[in-house]
């Protein structure tokens, strides 16, 4: 009887190995399915460099598509950007506008080799409004004005900034930040109207432009250069008046403010220098012009006045921003820490919303005649040469030239720094469907001079603004109850310093 239980013992045995060799073997086949069912498979490079193996699979693959072949053909002798265009978009979307500002503006304006888009955007607003009451033919506000003040300011800002972050150390990502970029051209639309307010605004003729207002780079990095010298004299003096036991706080911070403003007597006179030295906000001017007639006339008062003079049917302090960033939530308020110019000044604010809302708001203005201060990321899909201008998702054919799929959607693309707002303009007209009353294509002035674009001006499509138009500037009486409401709530989330919503355009 021992030797049968024996063979039963082995029997049940063998079969309990058979068992779990199959349950292993079928183990193995699911894990297989699974793992090519998620896309993961085993690496011709198991160590994670380029092996030859990976050379050989990927010529193989590239060299047997006929559109490869041609591409290669074609694409090593030629930009693909303008190579790669479609005739069929650029036919599709015309320059042409069933509802348009009216009023012509005179001739395109030229910001030159220079970031200061958002000003001249600014100005371009602004400018129909003049030329419509004092009836001129040609006229721009003095965009070098602004930019003088807002560089000034942005200085004493970041200084400001170094003072108030000074325990940090100098390694602190925030202080890394904004120390990196710390006066760029750029701005965003409450700093452009912390400046109007303060500092009002004048022709051109009376600040006109000079070598560095138009081509700043130069100007930039020595600004830079001392700011950050600047910045490492406010820490150092921070660190002796803290370990001070007899100072206060107050008397702490008092202190290095009157550093700070003697610091920015060399940033004032590097500025004045290479600028010129501006008008005062509060000193009367003489503006001696001819209107359209050609007749003489003139205006005095101060920049101030002049401002306000032309900006009461839609003051800029009754516009605010309306962004759609799908990566946050819609129908609240956003700001952006440690973003601005004037310290104390108005804060950067945006109402979040669908792009759909974005779009409907710019149609409201437009057909009440007001032009539309924007921003977005110009360079995707675009075409800027001469008698082009296109800003259309169908216009470059790089899918089909690549046999690849561009699949990003806006909240990725804001995610991976793919992009931002990069520049501002206007937009001065609208297509609208006239079935469904939706916006079809839209007309943007932009500022790079009459030799960009059609004439200056870019036509963009609808579907181009849902995916790279990420802010429009709208008077409130042109957008919805609930989205005014929301912008005077005051009840907003600080994003932090770096988000890609505090890009200046």
């Amino acid at each position: 009887m021992g030797g049968t239980v024996s063979r039963v013992a082995s029997q049940s045995y063998a079969n309990s190995l058979e068992r779990k060799s199959r349950s292993l073997d079928e183990k193995a086949i699911l894990g297989q399915q699974s793992l090519q069912h998620n896309g993961v498979f085993t690496p011709k490079s198991s160590g994670g460099s380029i092996s030859a193996a990976n050379i050989k699979a990927w010529e193989s693959t590239a060299s047997a598509d006929p559109r490869i072949e041609l591409a290669r053909t074609i694409l090593t002798h030629s930009n693909i950007k303008t190579t790669l265009t479609s005739r069929e978009a650029r036919v599709a979307i015309p320059h042409v506008f069933n509802h348009e500002v009216d009023f012509n503006a005179g001739p395109v304006t030229d910001q030159k080799s220079s970031g200061r888009c958002w000003l001249f955007a600014t100005t371009n607003v602004i400018r129909y409004e003049v030329m419509k009451k004092l009836k001129l033919k040609d006229f721009q506000c003095s965009q070098s004005y602004l930019f003088f003040w807002d560089k000034l300011n942005k200085s004493n800002y970041y200084l400001e900034l170094s003072i108030e972050n000074a325990e940090l150390p100098i390694d602190d990502r925030l202080v890394s930040f904004l120390s990196s970029d710390l006066i760029s051209d750029g701005g965003q639309w409450d700093m452009v109207v912390n400046i109007l307010e303060t500092y009002g605004l004048v022709p051109q003729t009376l600040y006109p432009e000079s070598f560095h207002s138009s081509a700043s780079a130069s100007l930039n990095n020595l600004l830079k250069s001392k700011l950050r010298e600047h910045a490492l004299t406010l820490r150092a003096l921070s660190a002796t008046l803290r370990a001070d036991p007899s100072l206060t706080p107050d008397q702490t911070t008092a202190t290095l403010r009157a550093k700070k403003e003697e610091l920015m007597q060399e940033i004032y006179t590097i500025m004045t220098a290479t600028l010129g030295v501006p008008p005062k906000q509060d000193v009367p001017f003489k503006w001696e012009y001819y209107n359209e007639d050609g007749k003489y006339a003139k205006w005095e008062g101060t920049p101030i006045e002049f401002y306000k003079a032309f900006t009461t049917k839609y003051s800029p302090t009754e516009c605010f921003s309306l962004i759609n960033d799908p990566r946050n939530e819609y129908s609240k308020l956003y700001t952006v820490d440690k973003l601005g110019n004037v310290w104390g000044g108005r804060p950067v604010l945006y109402v979040n919303t669908a792009s759909e809302e974005l779009k409907a708001a710019v149609v409201r203005s437009i057909k009440a005649g007001q032009p539309v201060f924007f921003g977005c990321d110009v360079g995707q899909s675009s075409d800027s040469a001469k008698d082009v201008g296109v800003m259309d998702l169908n216009y470059h054919q790089y899918e089909q030239a690549f046999n690849i799929q561009l699949k990003l959607t806006k909240a990725q693309r804001l995610q991976t720094n793919e992009s931002a707002m990069t520049h501002a303009m206007v937009i001065s007209g609208v297509h609208v469907d006239e079935k469904t009353g939706q916006p079809i294509r839209f007309k943007v002035e932009n500022s790079w001079g009459d030799d960009s674009g059609y004439k200056g001006y870019m036509v963009m499509g609808a579907d181009w603004f849902d995916e790279f138009v990420y802010q429009v500037v709208i008077h409130k009486s042109f957008a919805t109850k609930e989205l005014v409401k929301v912008f005077e709530s005051g009840e907003k989330t600080v994003l932090p310093a770096w988000d890609p919503m505090g890009a200046l355009a």
